[in-house]
């Protein structure tokens, strides 16, 4: 998702305080390889799994536009089937208005 340790913190603190995700799970920096502009490339990048609410998603979309060094950030949403209802409902107090 970014390409240092860094940014990824930035990004994650700042989506914490603006209450857009309840948590994120940042993954150790390791290779990515991609085609970008007509090459294959290869760089370090740190993946994260942000945990939020579908309702959110434009709001964190915006706010990565804003934060993010990449002119194309990785956000995708997935969709939770299921989930223990405990922690889910954790997650939407978390990112209540």
């Amino acid at each position: 998702m970014t390409a240092s340790p860094r940014e990824v913190d930035d990004i994650c603190s700042t989506l914490l305080g603006r209450k857009l995700i309840a948590c994120a799970n940042i993954m150790p920096a390791h290779k990515a390889m991609y085609r970008w502009e007509g090459r294959v490339q290869s760089e370090n990048e740190c993946a994260v799994i942000m945990k939020s609410t579908a309702e959110k998603f434009g709001d964190i979309e915006a706010a990565l536009k804003e934060l993010h060094s990449y002119d194309v950030p990785c956000l995708v949403q997935l969709d939770i089937k299921q989930g223990h209802a405990p922690f889910l409902q954790w997650i939407g107090e978390q990112v209540a208005d």
